[in-house]
């Protein structure tokens, strides 16, 4: 593990130590690592693992899950990786749903559906719904809600498949009835490319670019759908990339929202926007 260590921070790989134990432990389980010796198999899928690690696919893509505020989901290519920014956004939504009896929420843009999930969970007594356009996100997401659905149960989250900056007919009859709609849309502008090999090789553009010369084509048509959707006084909680800041909360006054304000994520960084319909 120590050698492993080695190599992915000589790759560039943050928390490489982090990374090198938890694919120790994804092989043999972290008892097993603690108290036994290693078969030679084990270390031969080990050595492979961090060579494709070393290489930048994504550790949640090597172990199939990734942890989500209280959560495990499952985590596939054609699905969006959720990061610790976006758990601020899905915890500024688990807030605004609180305040509402019964809350209705709608994710919009759900990808692997970890937001959703995380409101559902979080708050027990919502009704939450999540919209995705990617065949691939949906069948994530279908995966992550009934590994989140009790036996016998209801499942959490009903997902919807269609266009989240769409009029779908599915949603029609919560015009005016949601209490809180929530989203991480795609939003990087095109002459913008993701730094990270893990982001920009390995997550699905179609969760990256928002579309336009600033990146702010889906975020727009992320607000005006919430307007349509959010009764009066209802909350929207919008991720956006650190510049995209002030022009969001524009955008959002421009379609007649009040209580503009943005919120920050771990590193003090421009995050999210929160609005509120009159």
């Amino acid at each position: 593990m120590r050698g492993a260590a080695t190599v992915l921070a000589e790759a560039g790989v943050t928390n490489s130590t982090v990374d090198a134990r938890l694919l120790a432990e994804h092989l043999v389980g972290p008892s097993a690592l603690i108290a036994g010796q290693p078969t030679e198999e084990q270390l031969t899928r080990y050595a492979a693992l961090i060579e494709q690690r070393r290489l930048r696919v994504p550790l949640q893509h090597l172990t199939g899950e990734m942890s989500f505020r209280y959560l495990t989901l499952e985590a596939s290519p054609g699905a969006f990786i959720a990061r610790p920014e976006t758990e601020v956004v899905a915890g500024a939504a688990v807030e605004a749903a609180l305040g509402f009896p019964h809350p209705v929420v709608i994710d919009l843009c759900t990808g692997s559906g970890a937001i959703a999930l995380a409101i559902a969970t979080e708050v027990p007594d919502s009704q939450v719904y999540a919209v995705e356009l990617s065949a691939e996100a949906i069948a994530v997401a279908a995966r992550n809600i009934k590994r989140h659905t009790a036996p016998g149960g209801r499942a959490p989250v009903r997902l919807i498949a269609g266009d989240a900056t769409a009029d779908l007919p599915e949603l029609a009859a919560l015009h005016g009835q949601a209490d809180v709609v929530v989203s991480n849309p795609p939003y990087i502008p095109p002459d913008q490319e993701p730094v990270d090999p893990e982001v920009r090789e390995h997550d699905p553009e179609m969760a990256l670019y928002g579309g336009g010369v600033d990146g702010l084509a889906i975020p727009r048509g992320v607000i005006a759908q919430a307007a349509v959707l959010l009764r009066p006084g209802g909350v929207l909680i919008m991720e956006h990339a650190e510049v995209q800041a002030q022009a969001a909360r524009d955008i959002a006054a421009e379609s007649g929202y009040t209580g503009l304000t943005t919120g920050r994520d771990l590193t003090g960084r421009d995050r999210y926007l929160r609005a509120v319909r009159p």
